[in-house]
């Protein structure tokens, strides 16, 4: 009962506890883990989801979380959503599901105690009548860093720093390997020989590869659980101009591109612009 009244926090947790945490672990700047989500508000929610999002689930809900250090929101209108090649996708069925996309990085080293975090702030948000139901998720999921290439080697920024940097564009690609014991050999290929060449001259500064993980099994009940853990990569081209200026060009091969060397299959290419924070723009574009 001595215990001083400044060393414990609302709700009976002691405020000490936080600087004991901070002095143990991990604290580096690499993106370690990421979270990428990509969500379909219901037809008549678009503002509704948006504005609930910006204004609390961004922040509450990732943002203000331990070891989530950066993040970025992205929209897909209507003819951004038409330029996604595939017809048929095992990502987003139809394939021009998604029009918000959010990305996240995770300090390396540091997932399972994000992953602690975000699943209890998570029940405590749908019990306290903070979530917005009215959307679905298309593809969420955790991922682990597999590798970044960059464009103009040492120059320019870092891929710590792409969730900050303005980039004007990012597209979304998903590949799934050949089976498990292929991943490996395609991401050698795409680090090696693909990504390189598709970065010369490109609009695309760097493009970060990712390897998605298994949810949790106390997740919660809306988000599905990850498909392709043992064989998909996740890619994101981060662009410095707008997706459309060079889409043809750039972008529309890259399914055949990757079908050609026998080592897996394209399952999703999608273009997306930043949104304008605290803003309700491109909320008319996305039917």
């Amino acid at each position: 009962m001595g215990e001083d009244a400044g060393s414990r926090a609302e709700g009976g947790v002691r405020s000490a506890i936080y600087g004991e945490l901070a002095a143990v672990g991990p604290y580096g700047v690499r993106p370690g883990h990421a979270l990428i989500t990509m969500v379909e508000p219901h037809p008549g929610h678009e503002r509704a989801y948006n504005r609930w999002y910006e204004d609390d689930h961004y922040i509450a809900g990732a943002m203000a979380m331990p070891w989530m250090y950066a993040g970025r929101r992205w929209v897909a209108t209507r003819e951004l959503r038409l330029l996604r090649v595939l017809r048929d996708s095992a990502v987003a069925r139809p394939v021009t599901a998604g029009c918000y996309l959010s990305t996240y990085w995770i300090t390396e080293g540091r997932y399972e105690e994000h992953m602690r975090w975000t699943v209890a702030i998570n029940k405590r948000l749908l019990r306290d009548g903070r979530v917005h139901h009215d959307r679905t998720h298309v593809f969420t999921a955790f991922h682990d860093h597999e590798a970044t290439v960059y464009r103009d080697g040492a120059a320019g920024p870092r891929d710590f720093h792409a969730l900050d940097h303005p980039y004007a564009g990012l597209v979304l690609e998903v590949v799934d390997a050949d089976g498990p014991k292929r991943r490996a050999e395609l991401l050698e290929w795409l680090c090696a020989e693909h990504l390189p060449r598709r970065l010369a001259g490109s609009p695309a500064a760097m493009v970060t590869v990712f390897r998605p993980t298994p949810l949790p099994g106390d997740r919660m009940t809306y988000v599905q659980q990850v498909e392709g853990t043992g064989t998909r990569l996740t890619l994101l081209w981060f662009l410095q101009e707008d997706p459309r200026e060079r889409w043809a060009r750039d972008f529309a091969g890259l399914p055949e591109e990757v079908a050609g060397t026998g080592l897996g299959r394209v399952e999703l290419v999608a273009p997306f612009i930043p949104t304008v924070p605290g803003t309700d723009r491109y909320v008319d574009e996305l039917r």
